[in-house]
């Protein structure tokens, strides 16, 4: 075993930085379950405006990422680069989180606008606070194993905060409300936002930043102008995939019909031009490139963190998916919205203790090994709950929860595998953007999350689902259990594929955090 591998967290720290995630995952969560039904059912907006919405935002939400890396990487402040924001965002996050689940009583164009208006402020607001909590993951430790470990305590934290959210919204909703939905929603989120407040607060009084980086870094106004014209090559493709996405999916009574022959042709065209200046950006002499540009190159020439992000994307949809129809299941399917809540508990529970045992799990049988069984094993008892009836509670509870025990570990292992990827490109380039790398983690986590809950709502749409109708409810149930089932396995079993050459295993891990160590020390860089 290395050196690095050796070092140890305190049980109080990987607590402590366990609640940041838990604060944000009253946000992530609360709105990845919640605020679609609340936008069709309580706002009132259609289920084709809703998913354009959940869409589009995500989409733009990963510039900002990108660029809130890029600030973090080059904070300096006598509490670290990165603890700093987690303590300052803190408050608007949660004022955005009340005003994202406020009904105005205005005119159903201004209800629109409303909800792009909150959710952009939302996503910002989150941006600024989990993009550096995530890279200070990769700065409190160098050791592979130990980021193992501190990240299923952080996932731990992240599901444990989705129970309050998820388990409890419909109870509080209903006692806050007393029949008034919109003032039920609003008064839990002036619950959620105190707690949010007080936990991110403990995030930054029990952590430590540790790993320093010996790569120099240019001025991020330089690097900002220089981002603004290589963004387009990342940015490009993927809004031309959205397109494409949502002209295949759209409902046949949508105001605007897409063509998705079209669509697909402009996808085409794209993905085909921006991968002709990626490859004359890569060809490119190091002494002709700026600093953002090396970044890039660093980013793109590197294959496990590449592969990370696509493992990162299909995961995304495989649980959004799941978590995203849940409410709209039990309400309409089933026939009880409260035992959404219940399912929720359930399935978070049982994710923490999954979250808890992750890290030693990846000991002894190693992160691709772990991963890929517990892909196979997650998609296979989520396409089973295609055959539930209505009345088949105990039995979708039961194999719900077993899934959920296997899909648990797919972020923990995801966001440990960012740290590795930020490692090999330290080895490979000598340089180390640890906020870059983790904001594109969180920027294909989000993407992945605004295509699952957009899908979620187009498929429904394309069933005729309109959630202020009951008339139509009856015949979206067969979408809703499509949704539940074989739809998120197909993306579990694509990930697999993923994973079958993915090139970092344990042995490979340990050599390359033995050569940092000795770079670190001979360089004066001290890692305590």
């Amino acid at each position: 075993m290395s050196a690095t591998s050796q070092h140890k967290l305190s049980i109080l720290e990987k607590s402590g930085y366990a609640m940041g995630d838990a604060a944000a995952n009253l946000v992530w969560r609360g709105a990845l379950a919640y605020l679609a039904i609340f936008y069709t059912d309580t706002l009132g907006i259609t289920a084709a405006a809703a998913a354009a919405l959940l869409l589009v935002v995500r989409l733009l939400d990963g510039v900002t990422d990108i660029i809130m890396g890029m600030i973090a990487d080059r904070t300096k402040s006598r509490h670290g680069k990165f603890r700093p924001w987690v303590l300052w965002s803190a408050p608007v996050l949660g004022l955005f989180m009340i005003l994202a689940f406020t009904a105005p009583n205005v005119s159903t164009e201004m209800k629109l606008v409303w909800a792009y208006f909150t959710y952009i402020g939302l996503t910002l607001a989150y941006t600024v606070n989990n993009v550096p909590y995530s890279a200070l993951m990769g700065v409190m430790t160098p050791s592979h194993e130990e980021r193992s470990v501190l990240s299923g305590y952080r996932f731990a934290g992240a599901f444990a905060g989705g129970v309050l959210v998820m388990g409890f919204t419909p109870q509080l909703v209903a006692f806050f409300g007393q029949g008034n939905d919109a003032q039920g929603y609003q008064y839990t989120m002036y619950l959620f936002a105190t707690l949010l407040i007080a936990l991110c607060a403990i995030t930054f009084f029990t952590t430590r930043e540790r790993v320093q980086s010996t790569a120099s870094q240019a001025p991020f106004g330089k690097e900002l102008k220089d981002l603004s014209l290589n963004l387009p090559l990342i940015i490009a493709p993927l809004l031309a995939i959205a397109l494409f996405f949502f002209s295949a999916t759209q409902s046949p009574d949508a105001e605007i019909q897409l063509n998705p022959f079209y669509t697909g042709v402009i996808c085409v065209l794209v993905l085909g031009i921006t991968g002709y200046f990626i490859r004359r950006l890569i060809r490119k002499p190091e002494s002709d490139t700026t600093a953002s540009q090396r970044d890039l190159i660093d980013l793109l020439t590197n294959k496990p963190w590449l592969m990370i992000l696509g493992l990162g994307f299909l995961t995304m949809m495989f649980n959004g998916i799941k978590y995203g129809v849940i409410a709209y299941y039990f309400t309409h399917y089933v026939g009880k919205a409260t035992l959404a809540g219940w399912y929720f508990i359930v399935l978070l529970l049982i994710s923490i203790f999954a979250a808890l045992v992750a890290g030693y799990l990846t000991r002894l049988m190693g992160k691709k090994t772990l991963f890929i069984s517990s892909l196979l094993i997650s998609g296979v008892l989520t396409s089973f709950l295609f055959f539930a009836k209505p009345d088949d509670i105990l039995y979708v509870f039961i194999l719900g929860g077993a899934a959920e025990f296997f899909a648990a570990f797919m972020p923990v292992l995801t966001f440990s595998m960012l740290g590795d990827a930020a490692d090999y490109s330290e080895w490979k380039h000598g340089r180390r953007a640890t906020g870059l790398f983790y904001s594109a983690g969180t920027f294909i986590q989000k993407t992945g999350g605004g295509f699952a809950g957009a899908l979620v709502l187009l498929v429904l749409s394309a069933y005729g689902y309109v959630g202020t109708d009951p008339a139509t409810i009856a015949q979206t149930t067969s979408g809703m259990i499509q949704l539940m089932s074989w739809i998120p396995a197909l993306f579990a079993f694509a990930a697999i594929g993923l994973l079958i050459v993915y090139p970092l295993n344990t042995k490979r891990m340990g050599e390359i955090e033995a050569d940092l160590i000795a770079r670190r020390a001979q360089a004066g860089v001290d890692t305590p």
